[in-house]
């Protein structure tokens, strides 16, 4: 609310200003330079992810990789986030594993391997892909590597070993970044 207010109150000075300047002050102002404010609402990654009941799991490895406050800062972040649906696929007992203390460092690579660092929206992904001769690889912050490609109109991506993950829902906003929901977890070598 506060930020809202502050927002108000910005539009509110700049009209005023801009509404109060006589004619003879038109040509001094084409020489100055404007100020523009731009505020971002809303919650970041993280408060999506928690908001969405399909991202739970990924928001319970978040908090054991201690991740919460990375992917809550100001970013901006691209995520390729394994729906809950995509942590069910691995083997019987990888999950609870993963969200053992013993193992947060391997947790912390598997979910790094999902950041991009950059927001890149599907238009944005799918140009790279297309002027890339159909294969575009990105970094990931792990320091990975994912190749993203179209099979039809779906977006794939391919990490290091081989294994595949289709975005199944693009473009979610968050203050911070972007998150595309991918079906299957991939993996850093």
């Amino acid at each position: 609310m506060k930020t809202k207010n502050l927002y108000l109150a910005a539009v509110a000075i700049g009209f005023f200003a801009m509404t109060s300047c006589k004619s003879t002050k038109t040509e001094e102002a084409k020489d100055e330079t404007v100020a523009v404010v731009t505020v971002v609402q809303g919650p970041n990654i993280v408060g999506v992810a928690a908001g969405n009941e399909n991202f739970s799991t990924l928001v319970a490895a978040v908090k054991a990789a201690d991740l919460v406050e990375t992917l809550s800062s100001e970013g901006p972040f691209t995520v390729f986030a394994p729906t809950n649906a995509a942590f069910a696929k691995l083997p019987e007992g990888t999950v609870a594993s993963l969200l053992e203390p013993a193992n947060k460092g391997t947790l912390t690579g598997i979910l790094t391997h999902h950041v991009v660092a950059g927001k890149f929206d599907a238009a944005a992904v799918i140009a790279a892909i297309k002027a890339n001769e159909g294969a575009f690889k990105v970094t990931t912050v792990q320091g990975g590597t994912l190749v993203a490609s179209l099979d039809g109109a779906n977006v794939i991506l391919t990490d290091e070993n081989g294994n595949v993950a289709t975005v199944v829902i693009a473009d979610v906003a968050a203050s911070n970044g972007v998150i595309h929901a991918i079906d299957s977890v991939v993996m850093p070598k």
